[in-house]
């Protein structure tokens, strides 16, 4: 009996929505080893020449223009695709889908990216009876993700639960699992280990990450940041900004032994284990990897939408803080230092957190979601 077939469909709007999507497949073959997995990134893989330059002009455009992105969001934000521009996205750039899905034969498809979601949704009213799974990945409901097609929703809260609800969606579809991350982020490593492997102190560690989506634009928060260097360790993770990596490297203030700047590395949940505090943009992702290793976050000029939801449910919550100025992060350093002084001496057991950080979800549940509906 051959082996049971899940498709994961994304999009490179943005690494996070393919993040989760092999996050889930890793979770899913690691729990059921029947299962056979295949992540895609839809454009990616029917456009290779075209898609790379549609995703560059996004990015550029919610880098330059986040206000002009903030409205565009909002103006859909109660809404699904009308059907005209569902069939002109079909048309346009996934009219091949069909034949990816009759090719690869999955028994499941799982979108965690609204477009593939669209697509797959306007072929099951055309006949497809593929079952449809949508992962959310933020922790707001925007209307492009809502579609009656959609067998089941996975996602991550009770407040985006209330709000598919009040648009319409049967509970029976809606299941509350937490955003998925690589089942990596819910291992605990040997700290001392993972020093000696980078290089890095037994001191009080600053994580900074969200480089390739402009937060490195702010060169004076950075400086400001590295004057405590001689107190506090940084580790700039920069992705695939090569740009910001050559400029920062070259300025004095980040030549500083107690500064490492790094590149795009597949090693986040390892930083993330022996790092004490954590400053990134917002996005779903980051911020579900944050809260698996119990890391608390500093904020930065979250993108209006979704950034600016996630970060509302994250500062409700107690798990992290928005930089409103300069003063937000003397005072997080200052306390990291006071924090690190009382306990240091065991820091290598246990993180340590200003405010009780636990996921009420449970690591397994977004796959063990999709195995009930191939069982």
């Amino acid at each position: 009996m051959r082996k049971k077939r899940i498709l994961l469909l994304s999009e490179g709007f943005g690494a996070g929505h393919t993040q989760a999507a092999h996050a889930l497949a890793v979770s899913l073959r690691q729990l059921y080893p029947e299962f056979q997995t295949r992540v895609l990134e839809l454009g990616s893989f029917l456009h290779p020449t075209l898609a790379p330059l549609i995703f560059n002009a996004y990015r550029k455009t919610v880098s330059s223009q986040p206000k002009l992105y903030g409205k565009l969001y909002r103006f859909q934000y109660k809404k699904s695709l009308n059907p005209l521009t569902q069939l002109a996205l079909h048309q346009i750039f996934y009219r091949q889908t069909s034949e990816v899905i009759r090719h690869l034969k999955p028994d499941i498809i799982v979108c965690t990216h609204p477009f593939p979601n669209v697509v797959v949704s306007r072929l099951k009213r055309s006949g497809l009876s593929i079952p449809l799974v949508t992962v959310v990945t933020d922790y707001d409901l925007h209307g492009t993700w809502v579609d009656p097609q959609v067998n089941k929703y996975l996602i991550s809260t009770n407040d985006v639960k209330s709000k598919l609800l009040k648009r319409g969606v049967p509970e029976q579809k809606i299941e509350v699992t937490g955003i998925p991350v690589h089942p990596s982020f819910w291992q605990r490593h040997d700290r001392s280990n993972i020093r000696e492997h980078f290089g890095l102190k037994a001191m009080p560690t600053v994580l900074v990450m969200g480089g390739g989506w402009g937060l490195v634009g702010d060169h004076s928060l950075f400086d400001d940041m590295v004057k405590w260097s001689d107190q506090i360790q940084f580790v700039f993770c920069l992705g695939s900004n090569e740009k910001a990596l050559q400029k920062m490297s070259e300025t004095p203030g980040f030549q500083h032994e107690n500064v490492r700047l790094m590149g795009f590395t597949k090693e986040i949940d390892k930083l993330m284990e022996i790092s004490h505090l954590l400053i990134t943009k917002p996005g779903g992702i980051t911020c579900t990897e944050g809260l698996a290793k119990g890391i608390p976050m500093l904020f930065y000029k979250p993108i209006p939408g979704q950034e600016e939801e996630n970060m509302q449910y994250f500062t409700e919550n107690g798990y992290g803080e928005q930089i409103m100025s300069r003063e937000t992060i003397n005072r997080r350093f200052h306390m990291l230092l006071e924090e690190y002084e009382d306990v240091g001496k065991h820091e290598v057991d246990r993180p340590i957190t200003p405010t009780d950080m636990t996921n009420p979800y449970p690591p397994a549940g977004y796959s063990k979601a999709i195995a009930e509906l191939l069982m």
